[in-house]
């Protein structure tokens, strides 16, 4: 590689190396400060952070162009989805602000460790090879791990941790070798390259068949979708609560993003094989989820099995196999990610020393509290349950419509019923929250940027439910200049 190759791969790399060097610089000024002075490193962060985005924003405009010898692609599909990976890594760290203030956990190794996972994050969408993909893969679940477990003195959070370690080395090894034998049947590592030798059957059937299962379970478990779920309530629960969000939020559009790099750009030729696959998972993630989600006490679980029933819908837009379906699902990881940031900002901002107001009667009376975040709550509740005018009643729909289209007619009904029965489990929480008496009469008192963060996500949900188009549209394009 000359001089002006490599100077255009850094170019276009240009968000990942800023924040890699941005995560040097943290941990360094870290290392010159006292304990008090905490909030500085806090602040750089988000300053790294907003940077970044920025630059991803600014790059949306360009051609899609490959770097680095075609292991690395920058197009509009990763413009956009880093952009919200990087918004999501910013609003968790103001939302938990207070949380790891008050337990002290708001230290130069917490926000290295959630810098280093958002790089993986960033480098899983855009990845144009099986190397990238795995080493961005990697990065991200390694400071994902240590992240639960920072919380030394908890033992729920050690034992969450053991088992998050434990089980993710199991599905990356299935990853991994799901891609060695696809490499094997078709001699690439490169997904065009892959892609061309499934189209023209220039490729050992049998090898490859058994490596897009292996795929597929590896797949499975970074999406938390039954029945390589087992990971998700344990840790949800388990986890420090600005931990759980960031689990919760940004890996998740990460975990879309590289499902379709490898499913949709290495894989479409094989759409016949690997789409009734995920119609099982999608099957089992739906039903699992929802109907558990009742019987729990515990906001952190219930969200956890929330999660589940979720990526069930966004397997619906991916199992569609053509454009309409995976825009469909990026819309929808978009709409889980506005959501899920607000439910867990608003749990945040109900927290205080000593108290983590994740039990469901924690919830009773929000409403004669602060009837501001309760309506925050409320937005978000609905726009969960798949109720108009929010976000999420267009993003199922929209997922619906394009299974429909697919041929998908019992699974489409099948879902339907799946979010009607748990719509039961959400609108508990605004039942509580308007109906109930309060337990305890401590004001609410956030800081400043996480209310107004707070509201403006919340407000987002709403508008954004009331006019899809643009992001629709955004999506659709963010498809098509990618496939």
């Amino acid at each position: 590689m000359n001089g002006a190759t490599l100077y255009a791969s850094v170019a276009a790399a240009l968000p990942e190396v800023v924040l890699a060097a941005g995560v040097c610089a943290v941990l360094l000024v870290d290392l010159f400060l006292k304990a008090g002075q905490r909030h500085l490193t806090y602040w750089l962060t988000i300053a790294l952070l907003v940077a970044v985005g920025a630059i991803c924003v600014l790059d949306a405009g360009r051609p899609a162009g490959f770097a680095f010898g075609g292991m690395y692609v920058t197009d509009l599909f990763s413009h956009v989805l880093k952009a919200a990976i990087l918004f999501a890594a910013a609003a968790t760290l103001v939302y938990s602000r207070p949380y790891l203030e008050a337990r002290g956990l708001l230290s130069g190794e917490f926000l290295a460790l959630a810098l280093f996972a958002t790089l993986g994050m960033l480098v899983m969408v855009s990845s144009h090879h099986f190397l990238t993909l795995y080493l961005g893969l990697e990065l991200q679940a390694l400071s994902l791990y240590a992240m639960v477990a920072l919380q030394r003195d908890s033992v729920r959070a050690s034992e969450a941790a053991m088992k998050y370690f434990v089980l993710g080395a199991l599905a990356s090894g299935l990853l991994l070798y799901g891609l060695s034998m696809i490499y094997g049947a078709t001699g690439s590592l490169d997904l065009a390259q892959v892609s061309r030798a499934v189209v023209s059957a220039n490729s050992n059937p049998t090898l490859l068949a058994f490596g897009l299962v292996f795929v597929v379970s590896g797949v499975a478990f970074k999406l938390g979708v039954v029945p390589f779920h087992m990971w998700i309530p344990d840790v949800y629960h388990g986890a420090a609560t600005p931990v759980t969000l960031f689990i919760g939020a940004a890996p998740k559009v990460a975990a879309f993003a590289f499902t379709l790099r490898l499913l949709a750009g290495g894989l479409q030729g094989m759409v016949a094989d690997w789409a009734p696959m995920l119609a099982i998972l999608a099957v089992l993630s739906l039903l699992l989820g929802n109907v558990v989600a009742i019987a729990q006490g515990n906001l952190k679980r219930m969200l956890a099995y929330s999660t589940i029933s979720h990526m069930g819908f966004l397997v619906l837009g991916i199992m569609a196999g053509n454009d309409n379906g995976y825009s469909s699902a990026m819309f929808y990881v978009l709409a889980y990610l506005l959501m899920t940031l607000a439910a867990f900002g608003v749990m945040l901002l109900l927290t205080r020393a000593g108290f983590e107001a994740e039990e469901l009667d924690d919830w009773k009376g929000l409403n004669q509290r602060s009837g501001w975040f309760a309506f925050m709550m409320l937005i978000v509740m609905f726009s969960l349950a798949g109720l108009p005018p929010t976000i999420g009643f267009f993003a199922k729909l929209s997922v619906l419509q394009a299974a429909l289209e697919a041929g998908w007619l019992w699974l489409v009904v099948f879902a339907v019923v799946m979010s009607v029965i748990g719509a039961f489990y959400y609108l508990r929480i605004v039942k509580l929250m308007y109906m109930d008496d309060p337990v305890g009469e401590y004001p609410l008192e956030p800081r400043q940027d996480a209310r107004w963060l707070l509201s403006a996500n919340g407000i987002a949900i709403l508008a954004l439910g009331i006019l899809p188009a643009p992001l629709m549209d955004l999506c659709a394009r963010a498809i098509f200049a990618s496939m």
